[in-house]
């Protein structure tokens, strides 16, 4: 646990929360400023700074929690689908540094947009696969 880190201490029982679901490694809670009603955000209950350094046996623990939350949501909003999202550091949008699944309902006339696609010049995804496999 990290005392600085507020899903520490909602998984503490020191700040309240709506709690959706918990077992010995993961917590999931409603999230304060959600995307449509029943957003939820789900935890390992152990400290993580973002989901790179998490260790993959407890990642497997919170997306299997994930799995079977987002479909509890999507029965009990009446969700037309539902988006998946994980932020790594600031410049992709993290706001609190434990790792954390935000589960996001969707309607199909909610106006949620999602990201703009680019697209590759002549050769750059040659380039970039291979430095991604480079690094694997």
């Amino acid at each position: 646990m990290d005392e600085n880190c507020l899903f520490c201490k909602i998984i503490a029982g020191k700040i309240p929360c709506a709690k959706v679901y918990e077992d010995d490694k993961v917590f999931a809670f409603l999230d304060i400023g959600p995307v449509n009603k029943g957003h939820t955000l789900v935890v390992p209950k152990e400290h993580y700074r973002t989901f790179l350094e998490t260790p993959e046996n407890l990642m497997k623990d919170v997306m299997a929690a994930a799995q079977k939350i987002g479909k509890a949501i999507i029965k009990a909003v009446k969700a037309d689908g539902i988006n998946l999202g994980i932020s790594t550091e600031k410049a992709a949008g993290q706001v609190i540094f434990h790792t954390h699944v935000h589960l996001m309902p969707r309607f199909s006339s909610d106006g949620f947009k999602h990201w703009p696609q680019g697209k590759y010049n002549d050769g750059e995804m040659e380039e970039y696969r291979k430095k991604i496999v480079k690094e694997l």
